[in-house]
């Protein structure tokens, strides 16, 4: 009988060897830092044995939820206290340059709160839909986890997101600049099952909801968004809501202003008009260069930022990199990023990771020698609508500097032969 396992074997080593030859010649950039195995075996994290390697470890978490390692502790959110009144009204921002993927991990997805954190008992809480309707309903959490449910990859963006950034470059940082957005997997029951049980009367051509914090937050949604993706959520990332973003129950609004996702969600009403609430009136409003106001700018536009290299993240001498970073829009799905090494002179087509879904960020990189001297650092992001991400100036000359909200302008990294990576403006 034939042994035909050696020759098995040694076909499949040979072909291994080959496809790791094929890609280490691909990359071989970016592997040129790489200490070879003799240089290595004088590096005592190779020789010299570790205690992790000599004694047990920790046993299961008598905590019963698992945290980070002590290692990854400086991967939080962070604030700027002079940025607002109190901390109840604030917002915490997302480390984006120190995320991998294109999820938001629960804890660090960005808070922004207009009356603090509302603790709420979910057995003591309540969905009212009312209004412009044939029945008025009122359901549990338990009626609402009953009903069919839906679960969707959505960004969720503050419309302040590089708000300071209007007037010129301002906070040297990925975090404090960009951080008011995330992306989390969201599981509820789609809001056009829930109207349709409860029958829109004709005539109804808006929603109020509204929240159960002490803001009373309210924001008004045209009925046809209503009836395509939004949804009315419990879960986030394959757990309980947490109570920031809105415990035990919140809207989503796939692609518009993350105040539209109304947290702690306990009243839909229908009407005929807008609302005109204050969150649509005194705040979110796009102040222009003659004076009048731009209002309802539901859609966050394509808008896309290096998160590596940036300021956190600076260059650790000539080299080998990867230039990566998150782009995203309200229209639908990510076409195209283009990145530039030299302030948009010259652009290359970056590589984007799938999944690419619909309303939701997506990650690209492309590799990158750094040769030294300064190199500015821009990336532009392409929808499928061929919407692309504008220059500041090209933003400028439509919306004047008077605005807070909807900064979509391609942002600029400055890197120094230092290393050191600063928030520049070029125009």
């Amino acid at each position: 009988m034939t042994d035909n396992r050696k020759p098995k074997q040694a076909l499949a080593r040979r072909s291994f060897l080959q496809s790791a030859s094929a890609l280490t010649a691909g990359t071989a950039g970016v592997v040129a830092g790489a200490k070879s195995a003799l240089a290595a075996s004088a590096d005592p994290a190779i020789t010299e044995l570790k205690d992790w390697n000599q004694y047990l470890g920790y046993g299961v978490d008598a905590q019963g939820y698992g945290v980070p390692s002590s290692f990854e502790d400086k991967t939080i959110r962070r604030w700027v206290p002079w940025l607002t009144a109190s901390a109840e009204s604030s917002v915490n921002f997302s480390p984006l340059y120190d995320l991998t993927g294109f999820v938001t991990p629960n804890g660090l997805h960005f808070e922004r709160h207009h009356g603090g954190i509302a603790e709420i008992n979910p057995a003591e809480h309540r969905l009212m839909i009312h209004g412009m309707v044939e029945k008025e309903l009122v359901f549990t959490m338990d009626d609402i986890k009953r009903m069919p449910s839906e679960s969707h990859f959505y960004f969720t963006e503050c419309a302040a997101n590089s708000g300071m950034e209007w007037r010129g470059a301002q906070l040297n940082s990925c975090q404090f600049t960009y951080g008011m957005v995330s992306t989390a997997q969201w599981t509820g029951v789609p809001l056009k099952w829930l109207l349709e049980y409860a029958g829109v009367k004709d005539g109804a051509k808006w929603i109020l909801a509204e929240g159960a914090d002490a803001s009373g937050m309210t924001r008004t949604i045209p009925i046809e968004k209503a009836r395509d993706d939004v949804l009315v959520a419990f879960a986030q990332n394959g757990e309980a809501i947490r109570p920031e973003q809105g415990y035990p129950l919140r809207l989503v609004v796939p692609g518009f202003e993350g105040n539209m996702s109304i947290k702690w969600l306990r009243r839909i009403e229908l009407g005929d008009a807008p609302y005109m609430t204050r969150e649509e009136t005194s705040k979110y409003t796009d102040l222009l260069e003659d004076g009048r106001a731009r209002m309802f700018t539901w859609v966050q536009e394509a808008k896309s930022v290096i998160t590596n290299p940036c300021p956190e993240r600076p260059v650790n001498g000539q080299g080998h990199y990867k230039i990566q970073g998150l782009a995203w829009t309200g229209h639908g799905k990510i076409k195209r990023v283009d990145v530039s090494t030299d302030g948009g002179k010259n652009w290359q087509t970056a590589r984007l990771h799938e999944p690419v879904l619909s309303k939701c960020m997506t990650r690209f990189e492309i590799p990158w020698e750094y040769k030294g001297g300064d190199a500015l650092l821009v990336s532009r992001a392409m929808d499928e609508t061929g919407y692309v991400q504008p220059s500041m100036s090209e933003l400028q000359a439509v919306r004047g500097v008077n605005s807070i909200y909807h900064n979509n302008a391609m942002q600029t990294w400055l890197v120094n032969p230092s290393g050191e990576v600063e928030n520049v403006r070029l125009g």
